[in-house]
C-alpha cells in the first residue's frame, strides 16, 4: 500500500500473524522516489504497482522472503528505492526551502509569511506544494502542529491548555478539533495511549519527523 499525507484519521489492521516492512518518506523524498505529483496520493491509498510498475510488489516481496535476516531485507529495500532515485528530478528549491522553514517552526508560520520568506507568491506556493508535497501549505502546517503536539515531551507543559499554546493553536478547543480530525481521538486519549506504551517499555517519541534520503 502507498499512502500520501492525510487530513483525516485512518484506521487499519489485519488478522493473524505477519511480518511487514514500512518505509516512511518525507514528502520531498516521496516526490523524488515515486516520480508523480503527490496530490495523486494525498488522502488516498493506492496499490504500489499503480505507481512503481506492474509486478513491483510481488518481485520485491519475493526478494524479501528469500533473505534470512532483517539486515538483508533492509538491503533489498535500500537497493530497490535507490534504483528509483538514480535518475530522479530534484524538488524545487523553493519547495525545499518552504518545507524546511515549516518543519523548523513546527507549522507555526502563516501562508502569507511563508510566501514572504521564500520570495514567491502564495498562489505559486500552492501549486508547487500540491505537486511536490501533496497538500497546500495550510494543511501541511496543520499536520506539523499536530505532530509537535503529539510528540512534545510531557515535562515541557503543565496542562492541555499549555500544550495548545506551545504548539501554536488558538486555544485548547482548536487543538482538540484538530486531534479528532487527524487522529480520531482527543489529546487526552492519545496521551493515555502514549503513557501506556511507555509503561510497557516503548521508546518515547522525540518529536522528529521520519527522514528518508536525508530530505
Amino acid at each position: 500500500m502507498l499512502a500520501g499525507l492525510q487530513t483525516s484519521s485512518v484506521k487499519g489492521g489485519y488478522e493473524g500473524v505477519a511480518e511487514s516492512v514500512e518505509v516512511e518518506f518525507t514528502p520531498l523524498g516521496a516526490y523524488m522516489c515515486l516520480g508523480l505529483p503527490l496530490h495523486h496520493l494525498a488522502n488516498r491509498h493506492m496499490h504500489p504497482d499503480e505507481v512503481l510498475g506492474t509486478g513491483w510488489s510481488a518481485r520485491t516481496t519475493e526478494q524479501l522472503i528469500a533473505e534470512p535476516d532483517w539486515e538483508g531485507r533492509w538491503a533489498v529495500i535500500d537497493s530497490a528505492l535507490t534504483r528509483r532515485m538514480a535518475d530522479a528530478s530534484p524538488p524545487s528549491p523553493v519547495v525545499a526551502e518552504a518545507w524546511s522553514r515549516l518543519r523548523a517552526c513546527h507549522g507555526q508560520l502563516s501562508a502569507k509569511d511563508l510566501a514572504v520568506a521564500t520570495g514567491r507568491g502564495s498562489r505559486r506556493l500552492q501549486v508547487l506544494f500540491r505537486e511536490q508535497i501533496g497538500l497546500p501549505p495550510q494543511s501541511v502546517s496543520r499536520i506539523l502542529r499536530f505532530q509537535r503536539a503529539l510528540t512534545l515531551p510531557s515535562g515541557t507543559r503543565r496542562s492541555l491548555a499549555d500544550l495548545a499554546a506551545l504548539c501554536g493553536y488558538y486555544d485548547q478547543a482548536h487543538m482538540t478539533r484538530d486531534f479528532r480530525d487527524l487522529a480520531g481521538l482527543t489529546p487526552a486519549q492519545l496521551r493515555t495511549l502514549a503513557d501506556h506504551a511507555a509503561a510497557r517499555g516503548g521508546s518515547p517519541a522525540d518529536g522528529r519527523l521520519p527522514h528518508v534520503f536525508n530530505r
